[in-house]
């Protein structure tokens, strides 16, 4: 490149950035041309997710950007109608397909197992499993109740097999309800478009191991490290194929209430995550083994926790409700346990009102109700919260922990690094971090970690109620015990399983001379 060609480059990168249409216009225009998420990312060099988050809101800088706004252009401009008349009618499909087929964003409603409500239809609709007329609707999908009444079988109906960017006018009406959905001779109803795949998920982790070993010819220590330096972009790749035919898409950049905004850069947020940080202040006297116990993949199993989909709402109110998630503001209840058991909200001196995650909330609920009767229940003031479920994640944390099941069998210890990689980088990064551009959900970060905390106290409350004497409880996945914990406890590296991390003594042996004088005195 000569000077001036050099020169003409500088101007045009310093230049004013493409601009981009609003982001409610960026998903229509896509959704016109008949194209999915996973083909304009693959174009684009960027993962689904990335391309979501733009949909949702945020804005791609650089080269990305102006390719982007290119693809923009152009879909605009092959969507733009040859006469008014055309435009209007357009428009009003494309109105419809959005009312029908958007997934809920602010309020995706209940998602519990509830039965589905079954109504009855003021004129027959196609079925969603074999497209015949069908005179009710269960969850707001038309279907035949009678498994005999449909013409073809589920798996060949076209309905079900309509690819996800059909056109408007060929597409059945449909309403998302938020439900569960309900079975039909076996096969779940889900809404046309959207149906679970059958096809088995790519081996995507044993795909990278085996590659990583490959290009550096075997080196063990070489392959993990490149394998842990890309955990994150790989988990969001993983992210998004587990999550393929799931009922609701993931809204993987929504607005955040200022309490979920860190106040500085190096600084947190308002949310207290309940971290605990608890010793026994006083053990019975004389000399005691303690065991430290370490459990194995405490986030991995917090990935399964209520997840808010959408966009959080704002309320105000004591009452909780178990069908959404997020954070609350609470004045917490007294603990009159600190002598055999941590407080469940953590180490926290400051008194009143603090802002809580969902899964605080529902421990502290519980120690409140009449099963356990260890505390009043928590005076909720406000909250920000969404339609929730609790199997957000759960293809994602299955899968990672198949292949952590495996690796530890066959002692790989290069698979096993590398998914504990993913799933702790994935919970640390999904809040506002330069690492993970994909993702922005502090409230998933601190609902998650809280997760952790919560299952680490349920264990605590196990012990002592199984006769354990409990001594310390630290972070997400250290527990200090006193007694026979192996009848309470299965030691092993799974993830519903314990291993030892330490075994000390504390206290001092009774002196028998003092104790013998001490009984010949009481004797006399």
């Amino acid at each position: 490149m000569t000077g001036f060609e050099a020169i003409d480059a500088l101007l045009n990168a310093s230049g004013p950035e493409a601009e981009l249409p609003p982001a409610e216009e960026r998903r229509a225009l896509r959704e016109g041309l008949q194209l999915s998420r996973p083909q304009l990312a693959q174009v684009l060099g960027v993962s689904p997710s990335t391309v979501g988050g733009w949909e949702s809101g945020r804005d791609p800088s650089g080269e990305v950007r102006e390719k982007y706004a290119y693809f923009l252009q152009r879909a605009g401009e092959m969507l733009r109608p040859a006469d008014e008349a055309a435009g209007t009618k357009a428009a009003a499909a494309d109105a419809d397909e959005t009312d029908c087929a958007a997934e809920p964003t602010a309020d995706p409603g209940p998602v519990d197992t509830e039965p589905d409500d079954v109504e009855a239809l003021p004129s027959a609709l196609p079925c969603v499993l074999c497209g015949g007329p069908a005179a009710h609707q269960v969850a707001g999908f038309p279907q035949h109740l009678d498994p005999v009444e449909c013409a073809a079988p589920a798996a060949s109906a076209p309905a079900a097999t309509e690819p996800e960017t059909s056109p408007p006018s060929a597409r059945t009406p449909r309403r998302e309800t938020g439900r569960k959905p309900q079975r039909q001779g076996g096969q779940p109803v889900v809404a046309v478009g959207r149906r679970v795949q059958t096809a088995d998920t790519p081996d995507l982790i044993g795909d990278a191991v085996r590659a990583a070993l490959e290009r550096h010819g075997g080196d063990v220590e070489a392959a993990t490290a490149a394998l842990i330096k890309r955990a994150i972009p790989d988990a969001m790749i993983l992210l998004d194929e587990t999550r393929k035919g799931a009922r609701y898409d993931i809204i993987a950049h929504p607005g955040m209430p200022d309490i979920l905004r860190k106040k500085t850069a190096k600084g947190a947020d308002e949310i207290w995550e309940a971290r605990p940080k608890w010793t026994r202040p006083e053990l019975p006297p004389g000399r005691h083994e303690i065991t430290a116990l370490d459990v194995n993949g405490a986030y991995l199993s917090a990935l399964k926790t209520h997840l808010p989909i959408g966009q959080l709402e704002h309320s105000t109110g004591f009452d909780h409700d178990r069908r959404r998630a997020g954070v609350h503001l609470i004045t917490p209840p007294a603990w009159d346990h600190e002598d055999v058991l941590p407080n469940p909200i953590g180490n926290r001196d400051e008194p009143g009102p603090l802002w809580v995650t969902e899964p605080t909330l529902r421990l502290l609920l519980r120690l409140s109700g009449p099963k356990y009767g260890l505390c009043d229940p928590p005076e909720i003031h406000e909250s920000y919260t969404s339609g929730a479920t609790e199997n957000l994640l759960e293809k994602f944390r299955i899968t990672l922990k198949d292949a952590r099941d495996r690796a530890i069998v066959q002692e790989d210890d290069v698979t096993l690094e590398y998914v504990k990689a993913m799933y702790s980088k994935f919970v640390s990064t999904m809040g506002e971090s330069n690492y993970n551009r994909e993702l922005y959900r502090p409230d998933w970060m601190h609902l998650i970690r809280s997760q952790a905390f919560a299952n680490l106290w349920m264990k605590a409350l196990r012990a002592h109620e199984e006769g354990l004497i409990v001594v310390s409880a630290m972070g997400t996945d250290e527990l200090h015990v006193l007694g026979e914990w192996k009848s309470v406890f299965p030691q092993g590296r799974g993830v519903s399983e314990v291993k030892v991390k330490d075994v000390y003594a504390v206290g001092t042996d009774v002196d028998p001379a003092a104790a013998g004088s001490g009984d010949a005195a009481e004797g006399k």
